[in-house]
């Protein structure tokens, strides 16, 4: 089955075509294309993504990103077309929906709408993944169950314990502010260009991440529930306090913010990594792009028993080849969402 793939949950607009196979047990799929149009440069002046002007560069961008498409596969088929329904911003979202709808009609093609999140989790099964380890019991590199997934964006910080890639339980979410929102928010303070992650990840090359003793927070709550907000609140006390004296070292800051964050990421994956049982550990979200993060769950996973999984770099940020395998699997396991901009839409 040929998909088509429309993505524009946020700042990133996203048009992709896939090949996909194998139903849900075991999907497979090939990307033929996967075109994205970053809005970084329109959003930088003002630190953030602003929803207005997200949907102005979406309405811009997918006529022409659809007809860049079209130009490199004649003819262009299909056999199904799935859109981001939510989360997201919803002026963003209408535009993809609509867009989508519009070109249904035009093919005469079903629709289906997507779950970003899902689209995130999906990732995993795109081709490129980095695998370490080997699950117990599985005779090849791939994800086995019970798994657990952490997924971190800038919007977004979940905990999964999957049974299947159709069955899942949130063990945990944030209760403020998710790690992407608290790595832009830092960068803000230190003064670092949008979007703040990788800036962070930059600096933090040049600090020691054991200068500064920031705080851990919830990381030995019962509960495998992340809050952000505190960690942030230390960032901004430290920096109130000795901006005066003159002995603030960003990159420290930067090393030992970051440490603290992924610190606590690991701890809890982990945590439910051994009380399930888990032989997979699958990492995904804008997040999953950040190397200490990759690094330190990845050593952690294999310690404890557990294979990782992570997808190549360009399937962390949002992108139509992730939409399309989530619609696919929508379609498979019969999950019809409304074709309605749904800013709080859970996996």
């Amino acid at each position: 089955m040929n998909i088509l793939a429309i993505e524009t949950s946020c700042d990133e607009t996203g048009v992709a075509l896939l090949k996909v196979s194998g139903g849900v047990r075991a999907p497979k799929a090939a990307v033929l294309d996967n075109l994205v149009a970053s809005q970084i440069k329109i959003h930088q002046p003002f630190g953030g993504v602003v929803p207005n002007l997200a949907k102005r560069e979406h309405l811009k961008n997918l006529p022409i990103l659809f007809k860049k498409l079209q130009s490199r596969h004649k003819p262009l088929t299909f056999d199904l077309i799935t859109v981001t329904v939510g989360p997201g911003l919803e002026p963003a979202l209408w535009t993809g929906i609509t867009f989508a709808q519009a070109l249904a009609k035009e093919y005469k093609k079903p629709l289906v709408g997507a779950n970003h999140l899902e689209g995130h989790l999906y990732s995993a099964l795109l081709p490129g993944t980095i695998s370490r380890g080997k699950a117990p019991g599985a005779k090849k590199k791939k994800i086995a169950f019970p798994a657990v997934a952490l997924i971190v964006s800038g919007g977004h910080t979940v905990l999964l314990k999957l049974g299947s890639f159709s069955e899942w339980q949130r063990l945990g979410e944030t209760r403020d502010d998710a790690a992407g929102e608290a790595f832009d928010k830092v960068a803000r303070m230190l003064e670092l260009p949008y979007p703040g992650g990788p800036e962070i990840q930059k600096l933090a090359l040049e600090g020691d991440p054991n200068a500064i003793p920031f705080a851990r927070p919830m990381l030995h709550d019962k509960s495998y529930d992340f809050s952000f907000s505190g960690l942030k609140t230390s960032v901004l006390y430290y920096l109130r306090d000795h901006r005066e004296d003159g002995t603030i070292k960003p990159a420290d800051v930067a090393a030992s913010f970051q440490q603290a964050a992924v610190d606590v990421l690991v701890a809890k994956t982990i945590r439910a990594v051994r009380e399930a049982g888990a032989k997979s550990v699958i990492l995904c979200g804008g997040v999953a792009a950040n190397k200490k993060l990759r690094l330190d769950l990845g050593k952690a996973s294999r310690k404890a028993g557990a294979a990782f999984f992570v997808p190549p770099f360009k399937y962390n940020l949002d992108n139509g080849a992730m939409i399309g395998l989530a619609g696919y699997m929508a379609y498979e396991r019969k999950k019809r969402y409304p074709f309605r901009a749904n800013g709080n839409l859970e996996i």
